[in-house]
């Protein structure tokens, strides 16, 4: 087998194949560069699976897939995609105002637009800051809804939360956030393109 001593590229990663003892190392622009592309790859990947969850989610909600939703259970067939969880919330500062939302067609047609939205704009890289306020908000307000400082429920039973404050709805925001700061729709994605586009580039919030 062949041994090489230059770096090469693979995939935009610079990559060193059998460096023999003595050889120059990568220099500091390289190892920059390669940090670069790295971490532009690890973002990209990061968001395709945040936006397969998301897109997943709405589907299954919509067509009752078996998963979360049970089949013949789907918004598609007469199912309430908020009515289950905002119907059962047990604690939290906002309890009776998130009973009152199940089931409300508003509520159905709010959440599920925004999880179309949010998980077509995360899987094709575009409108990552918009993906991200509204993906923030629904999560903070599913935060709320499941209110993990609570140590018991209305109920006088155990919350079973494992965290006062951090639980997968405050990631899944900080993810977000950290795409759209991180300009993650132009690897792997139509960012670089969207972003051209005269209308975008006047309105620079729409990226």
């Amino acid at each position: 087998m062949a041994v090489h001593d230059h770096p090469q590229r693979h995939l935009g990663f610079h990559l060193t194949i059998g460096r023999r003892a003595g050889a120059a190392p990568l220099s500091a622009e390289e190892t920059t560069a390669a940090a670069t592309a790295t971490r532009a790859y690890v973002f990209a990947g990061l968001r395709i699976l945040t936006g397969f969850v998301v897109l997943w989610a709405f589907l299954d909600k919509t067509f009752g897939l078996g998963y979360a939703t049970g089949s013949g259970k789907g918004w598609i067939d007469g199912g309430s995609p908020t009515r289950g969880f905002l119907g059962g919330v047990a604690a939290g500062p906002m309890e009776s105002t998130f009973h009152a939302w199940a089931g409300a067609a508003w509520a159905d047609w709010l959440f599920m637009l925004g999880l179309l939205g949010i998980g077509l704009a995360l899987t094709a890289g575009i409108g990552l800051r918009l993906a991200a306020i509204a993906g923030t908000a629904m999560m903070a307000l599913m935060w709320i809804a499941e209110w993990p400082p609570a140590k018991h429920l209305s109920d006088g039973s155990a919350s079973m939360s494992t965290n006062p404050f951090a639980d997968y709805h405050l990631i899944y925001a900080v993810v977000l956030i950290a795409l759209a700061a991180a300009g993650a729709g132009a690897t792997w994605g139509l960012g670089r393109a969207w972003a051209r586009l005269p209308f975008v580039s006047r309105n620079r919030w729409l990226l």
